[in-house]
């Protein structure tokens, strides 16, 4: 049977470094049978040199176009496409010799409309990238939502690592105009449209993280941002799963303060009893209400230590390094409380304020 035809989609924003490294890890492709479009959104910072250079060994098309986010830039690409399947792949995924072949075997076992694989960390990976794969895939952040899991019954494709049919990517109009989100805003009127699509397990990439905890944090911030105005593009798709950052982020702040009030009361009544302004029993309550201060801080520091214990441990487990996995609990609170803290603004500017779609950080998201 003759292989299928696929276009493999990259859109580009200033990182001419990630496009050859993805770039050359399609030329180490076991199955060939692809060409890759290269769409460059108004970058500063252009790839035309580096796309040139694997013009003998791609069939790479590269294209320019004015700044317009992630989404736009792909339809961009996909009108331009040719293949039966576009793949689309974000610039700072770079694939394993087999990500083709194992699509193309899956297709071939279960035809589907749509798809998407994991992502995993690499070896080459710094400590700091590490630690915040760990925080976007575990378990323990909700990260296991993203997209490791066989048992899913309905996957939601994510953009670094998604395969759609071409004719059904046109029929749903491609990709919306928000720049965070949209994957999900896709994915979700995929399933509206009623085709088919699932995991591929095996077609994984290795997908690079934001390298310091300031852009992770921007990162995830948009995306409780954008968690809200999905619900309001797509009412009824708001989860339990979805409410627990905030939940989360909630819990921290009220613990945060009650150990503030403690060592206030620690405070007070210490000062009291150095200063003697009293005798007696009341000298007696006021080391009771050292002893309640102290207990408050205890109570509300405990499972704070115990949830960054258990951090600490299964990212332990997972990367056998101390460093990545003391990092991993500040990448794990980073995650939960900037999406907590996106998703509790979005909520009062849209759902109480009645405001339109936002993002955060439009002028320095990355800085």
């Amino acid at each position: 049977m003759q292989s299928m035809k696929y276009s493999v989609i990259i859109p580009v924003y200033n990182r001419p470094d990630e496009a050859q490294e993805l770039l050359e890890s399609l030329v180490q492709q076991e199955m060939q049978d692809f060409e890759v479009i290269v769409v460059e959104d108004g970058s500063s910072i252009p790839c035309k040199e580096v796309v040139e250079q694997f013009s003998n060994r791609l069939d790479v098309k590269y294209f320019t176009k004015p700044n317009s986010g992630p989404g736009q830039t792909r339809n961009y690409g996909v009108a331009r496409a040719e293949g039966e399947y576009v793949l689309i792949l974000d610039s700072d995924a770079v694939c394993p010799p087999r990500y083709i072949a194992e699509v193309e075997a899956e297709l071939q076992a279960n035809p589907c409309d749509a798809f998407g694989g994991p992502d995993r960390a690499h070896e080459s990976f710094t400590p700091m990238q590490k630690a915040i794969n760990y925080a976007m895939t575990s378990f323990f952040t909700t990260g296991g939502i993203r997209g490791g899991k066989k048992k899913l019954d309905k996957f939601y494709p994510r953009s670094f690592n998604m395969g759609v049919r071409r004719e059904v990517y046109n029929a749903l109009g491609g990709f919306s105009e928000m720049r965070f989100g949209e994957d999900i805003d896709f994915s979700t009127r995929i399933f509206k449209g009623g085709y088919a699509c699932r995991l591929f397990p095996e077609a994984w990439v290795w997908h690079k993280r934001r390298t310091d905890l300031k852009k992770f944090f921007k990162q995830v911030h948009n995306s409780g941002i954008a968690r809200i105005n999905l619900t309001k593009r797509h009412p009824g798709t708001l989860k339990l799963v979805h409410l627990l950052p905030a939940v989360f982020t909630l819990g921290v702040i009220l613990l945060l303060l009650a150990f503030i009030v403690g060592l206030m009361l620690i405070g007070a009544n210490m000062f009291a009893i150095l200063a003697s302004v009293t005798g007696g029993t009341s000298v007696s309550m006021l080391w009771v209400g050292t002893f309640l201060g102290v207990m408050i801080s205890i109570c509300a520091l405990t499972p704070l230590i115990l949830y960054s214990l258990l951090i600490f441990v299964d990212s332990l487990r997972q990367n056998h390094s101390a460093k990545v996995a003391t990092l991993s609990i500040q990448a794990s609170f980073v995650q939960l409380t900037g999406y907590g803290t996106g998703f509790l603004r979005a909520w009062w500017e849209r759902c109480v304020l009645g405001r339109g779609e936002f993002e955060a950080f439009k002028k320095n998201f990355y800085k």
